[in-house]
């Protein structure tokens, strides 16, 4: 088993009154890996972290981090695990450098150790030019990465990011997926990521996991969860209404389903990016050539919304399938 692996078997926690937040939950996160770890609220996301980071007990279960068990050697999971919750709790009236240093002397660093430690992360999270000022100045996004610093005092092999860019702007989140992009990268740090942004989980995660009523309901890499989903669509733009009506008789018996929009038409296939040759060659035995041609695949989000059994969409055929119950979704 690797120092940097993340195991979960069998995972059960039970709240007082009966109430199963986690279910019998099972993954893996590899070495090296960034997974991403998704939910709607009361789901048991937050409750899952908890245990994994030992902030809170299993009922019954097993997890290790880093090859420790979070029960019976969670002293050594907290030497191997760096944590930045959700809550960035930095004291206002400190700098940078103080704090850095504070932390790593409560690792059991020296001063001179403490300090230097602090340097180089200053510089790895882009915050060596705001060390003389007040940690309660910084903008969220420099809160964040200064949070992310202070995970990375004691140099953990895996790191918790807990939603770590909530509330923040475009901008300074897209500065912290760089900053966990670099920590996975260069530093071979495993990153276990809860997110409530489904952009963000699709942008870094090399895997996925969603849990749903305390179980895991789909879980896989982000372009196989899409790929599961079906229903790509290829694009077809014509010079005009005209020309797009033909296309669609001539197609119309070729894909899932077809849409004319105008002068486009939108035809939905299982596989579609394989279909192109024989859509073009059906239109050029009919004398039509489209003007552009485009493939449209499903999103996170459509994955998500699908196993959640939340989308609220106005399509008869869409509801249809939203009514369905939660349904874990294989990506092989």
């Amino acid at each position: 088993m690797s120092d940097r692996e993340i195991v979960v078997e069998e995972l059960v926690k039970t709240y007082p009154g009966k109430v199963k937040a986690v279910q019998g939950v099972d993954f893996r996160v590899e070495a090296g890996r960034i997974f991403g770890f998704l939910g709607p609220n009361g789901a048991g996301k937050s409750t899952t972290i908890k245990i994994l980071t030992t902030l809170a007990l299993p009922t019954s279960g097993r997890v290790t981090v880093g090859g420790y068990d979070v029960v019976s050697q969670a002293t050594q999971v907290r030497r191997v695990a760096g944590v930045a919750l959700q809550d960035v709790g930095i004291d206002p009236l400190m700098k940078s450098m103080e704090l850095l240093v504070l932390q790593g002397r409560l690792y059991g660093a020296s001063k001179t150790d403490a300090t230097a430690r602090a340097r180089e992360l200053l510089e790895l999270v882009q915050l060596s030019d705001a060390v003389s000022r007040r940690a309660g100045t910084y903008s969220g996004g420099m809160r964040r990465r200064l949070d992310l610093a202070m995970a990375l005092v004691h140099q953990p092999k895996i790191l918790f990011l807990d939603e770590p860019t909530t509330g923040l702007d475009p901008a300074s989140r897209r500065d912290i997926w760089r900053e966990v992009r670099r920590l996975n990268r260069e530093l071979g740090i495993t990153i276990f990521l809860t997110t409530q942004y489904l952009e963000e989980a699709d942008e870094l995660a090399d895997n996925v996991a969603i849990i749903v009523g305390g179980k895991i309901v789909a879980e896989g890499s982000p372009a196989r969860l899409k790929a599961s989903m079906g229903e790509e669509s290829i694009n077809l733009v014509f010079d005009s209404p005209d020309l797009a009506e033909k296309g669609r008789q001539t197609l119309d018996r070729m894909g899932d389903r077809i849409q004319l929009d105008r002068d486009t038409v939108r035809l939905y296939l299982s596989k579609a990016a394989g279909s192109i040759p024989a859509v073009i060659n059906q239109l050029q035995g009919a004398g039509l050539a489209p003007i552009s041609l485009t493939l449209t695949q499903p999103t996170l989000d459509d994955v998500f919304l699908q196993v959640t059994g939340q989308r609220l969409v106005a399509s008869e055929v869409i509801q249809t399938k939203s009514n369905r119950a939660p349904r874990r979704a294989e990506a092989k």
